[in-house]
């Protein structure tokens, strides 16, 4: 923790930094869809130096792979993403933090294969919804290394399948050494994008998330304005914890206009996420954090039958108050495309992604989140060109 003053260069220097970042963005509109898509550097590093929109691997090359695994990490590279979403941070029992979309992970791994592991299942309240399953926190590090990758939503994505039981649970140690040896082998910046997932759940299981972020990025040298990390987390408090424990890019997550976060449920603060992307929320974000993670339906509306409504203000009012935005999640299959995108039936079958990408685009988002980092860098490219 700082102190007041050290608190108020912190913020003064983020409040630069966002408007760095809106300035950077005409710089790089200005290399060709190409030279943007292959990632050129701009002077000075930091969030400057990223492409505009930029494209993210959304835990990796999720929609080719198992999730959060170093095989859906280094193809999200292959495919041309800017930043990998490498880490979605659960703690362990020991303390460890390792790499799940959730800390529930029987759909996320082979553990319900494992019958030593049998006695380990169980119902937990977690953010206020009674959950069945195993957790990370009720095993040590050691024990989560005998389990294996599985596909998460194998109705979608079938392929993936074929690539279950091949990787294993990674750590954010490890993450954070994989990210220099990728830098080192492509010759460019490779940039991770991690989560505190339910930190408010597990400071009160005496696991604080923050801290064991903290520490590592410190012990790595990644604790920085400029360094190539952006820390993300849907619980505000999280983020402005992050704030006072490092220098790091800070992204709020933003998900459906009607919910509250769960940090905020816990403290009885009544504000919902539409508060939050009011102009005066979004000032008080500003205030701690570089960025929003809006989800894809506040900045463009969904009707009832999932056909795209109007165009919010969210883009411009995130914008000026210096805040970036990127936005969750483009996925190439039907049921998660806008209706007037999908084609065909089938719960597998791709629809009209490269539309569905232009349009978002055209809303003047900073960047978004995908589980097809290729279709992205296309779509990208056509949008820069066309």
């Amino acid at each position: 923790m700082g102190s007041q003053d050290e608190q108020a260069e912190r913020t003064g220097r983020r409040a630069l930094l966002g408007a760095a970042v809106l300035g950077a963005g005409g710089a790089v509109l200005g290399l060709s869809g190409t030279a943007r898509a292959a990632g050129g550097q701009a002077a000075g590093g930091g969030l400057k130096s990223l492409p505009k929109p930029t494209i993210i691997g959304h835990r990796g090359a999720a929609g080719y792979r198992p999730e959060h695994t170093f095989g859906s990490y280094e193809l999200a590279l292959d495919l041309g993403a800017d930043i990998v979403e490498a880490g979605d941070l659960c703690p362990t029992r020991d303390g460890h933090l390792v790499c799940r979309h959730e800390p529930e992970i029987g759909g996320t791994t082979n553990v319900a294969d494992h019958p030593e592991f049998a006695g380990r299942k169980t119902t937990k309240v977690l953010d206020g919804v009674s959950t069945t399953g195993w957790f990370t926190e009720d095993f040590t590090l050691a024990e989560l290394k005998t389990l294996r990758a599985i596909e998460r939503i194998p109705a979608n994505r079938p392929h993936n399948t074929l690539y279950n039981g091949r990787w294993e649970i990674p750590t954010f140690e490890e993450v954070l050494n994989w990210q220099d040896e990728q830098t080192r082998r492509r010759g460019k910046q490779v940039w991770i994008y991690p989560e505190t997932k339910h930190p408010t759940y597990f400071r009160k299981l005496g696991l604080g998330l923050e801290e064991r972020v903290a520490k590592l990025l410190r012990k790595h040298g990644k604790d920085r304005r400029n360094s190539p990390v952006i820390l993300q987390s849907f619980e505000p408090t999280s983020i402005q914890r992050l704030n006072r424990l490092v220098d790091n890019p800070l992204v709020v997550l933003l998900s459906t206009a009607d919910s509250r976060p769960w940090d905020f449920v816990d403290t009885g603060d009544p504000r919902t996420v539409a508060d939050l992307i009011t102009p005066k929320g979004l000032r008080e974000i500003a205030g701690y954090a570089q960025g929003i993670g809006p989800t894809l339906d506040l900045v463009i509306t969904k009707n009832a039958d999932g056909s795209l409504g109007h165009r919010t203000t969210l883009v411009a009012d995130a914008h000026k108050v210096g805040l970036i935005l990127h936005p969750y999640t483009m996925r190439n299959e039907n049921p998660f495309l806008p209706k007037e995108f999908r084609r065909g039936s089938d719960l597998d079958g791709y629809g009209d992604a490269f539309g569905a990408f232009g349009t978002y685009f055209a809303t003047g988002i900073d960047g978004v989140f995908t589980d097809n980092a290729d279709t992205g860098v296309l779509a990208r490219e056509d949008f820069v060109n066309g």
